[in-house]
């Protein structure tokens, strides 16, 4: 079957409920985290997400069921004076992995990307998920240093 690819429409029901489905799916993974998204969560993200210009993702279906997501919040880079695109989750279902899924809904986030007038992607990814990273590796993304002396750059978070 073939893979279609498109930007989700938060306020389309079967587009919301593919955006919190498959975001549920990751967030049970190890890889997520190992529990399932709060039923509050599940209720409230595509209304949240609509609420949100600076929020989009992209969806891939095959016949019709949901097999891939990536979300996406639109931030600013201080250094260049224009947006930039952080990658915020990409999900690929076990079954379609190695597919090059996460490789098609890349390029319609970097096609929305460059609309927004963005100056770079960003994402963070687990130190210990191989296939991911060659999967970024293989889209272009690379860990960066702005002066070797300091080192390459690192993601840490401080919840609220």
């Amino acid at each position: 079957m073939t893979i279609e690819v498109f930007q989700a429409n938060y306020c389309d029901p079967a587009h919301a409920a593919a955006v919190v489905g498959l975001l549920n799916a990751y967030a049970s993974d190890p890889a997520g985290g190992g529990a399932p998204l709060d039923p509050e969560v599940r209720e409230g993200l595509p209304a949240a997400l609509a609420a949100r210009p600076q929020a989009f993702s992209v969806l891939a279906f095959e016949g019709g069921q949901p097999v891939g997501l990536i979300n996406c919040l639109e931030g600013f880079s201080t250094f260049a004076c224009k947006p930039l695109v952080n990658v915020h989750d990409v999900v690929v279902l076990a079954s379609h992995r190695g597919q090059r899924v996460a490789q098609r809904m890349f390029a319609l986030v970097e096609q929305e990307a460059r609309k927004r007038g963005a100056c770079k992607l960003t994402l963070e990814v687990l130190s210990g998920n191989a296939p991911a990273l060659r999967a970024y590796e293989r889209e272009g993304f690379a860990s960066y240093q702005l002066d070797p002396a300091f080192g390459s750059a690192i993601f840490l978070q401080k919840k609220l």
